[in-house]
């Protein structure tokens, strides 16, 4: 095969989120990897194209069309290349040996391809999610729930479903969050603070309030935002000052919310013709 196209592109960076070293992305038109080895796990949902990898001296097909997500193991020898002219458009996270036990090696390795829609679906939320910096929370959740379903297809042990406790830990959760509104909580904190998986504790307080923490402690920060916006702070100052990165991450949660940017709400703090905002 030649040698790769110059209109190829790439973008790769490290996210602040604990298990993932490393966000891939990468449109391909003419390309083919050696043998290498990772020393993480390498999961990869393909969006456009087809690629074709050797693993363990066994062949295997990924495309666009699947409702597939590929699985490699740390450790172990593989190749990958272009199965059509058109290329392939694939999105690759490198997690850390921390998120899968390597006894699960060998079953990845017997099992790579994985045809399940809702993880892909779930590993295409949390792509989402680490494209913007400043949700790292979220995507903390989300890895969770990816992590979750990797193992539950690696016929590891799933984690146990809401019970009686629900409702304990859910207030328990919501207590840290009140507490900690600005500077915010890591999930694996959490976690290890209530002693509770990731992926449970936030089902219950899913069963509990109805919405997700993260989604949570989002509206939390913006309830602050405006009494500190209609009490005459600046933007600038009140999205740092209230938890999130900057003003552009203010503002799009807070239109999302409101309806309006932080500097139109603050303008006018009656409202028109007299009403006070919603």
């Amino acid at each position: 095969m030649g040698g790769e196209r110059t209109d190829s592109r790439i973008t790769a960076w490290r996210p602040a989120v604990p298990g993932i070293a490393e966000v891939f992305h990468a449109h391909f038109l003419d390309h083919a990897y050696p043998a290498h080895t990772h020393d993480t796990w390498t999961l990869m949902i393909v969006d456009d194209g087809s690629v074709d990898f050797g693993l363990d001296r066994h062949r295997h097909g990924v495309s666009g069309t699947d409702t597939a997500a590929l699985l490699l193991p740390p450790g172990v020898f593989h190749d990958g290349r272009t199965a059509t002219p058109a290329g392939f458009r694939k999105r690759v996270l490198y997690l850390d040996r921390s998120v899968l036990p390597e006894t699960l090696t060998g079953t990845a390795v017997d099992h790579p391809v994985l045809i399940d829609g809702l993880l892909r679906h779930r590993i295409g939320q949390l792509h989402d999610a680490l494209g913007n910096a400043r949700d790292v929370f979220e995507s903390e959740s989300r890895l969770a729930f990816v992590r979750e379903r990797l193992n539950a297809h690696l016929a590891a042990a799933r984690t146990r479903r809401p019970g009686r406790e629900a409702a304990r830990l859910a207030v328990a959760l919501r207590e840290l969050l009140d507490a900690r509104v600005s500077e915010g909580i890591a999930l694996h904190e959490a976690s290890a603070l209530l002693r509770s998986h990731p992926t449970h504790l936030i089902r219950c307080f899913k069963q509990t309030y109805g919405l997700p923490p993260h989604v949570y402690l989002t509206g939390l920060r913006i309830d602050r935002a405006r009494r500190l916006l209609l009490a005459g702070g600046r933007p600038a100052d009140v999205a740092t000052e209230v938890g999130f990165y900057d003003q552009a991450h203010l503002n799009r949660h807070f239109r999302r919310h409101v309806g309006t940017t932080p500097a139109r709400y603050a303008a006018d703090p009656q409202g028109p013709q007299g009403n006070p905002n919603g």
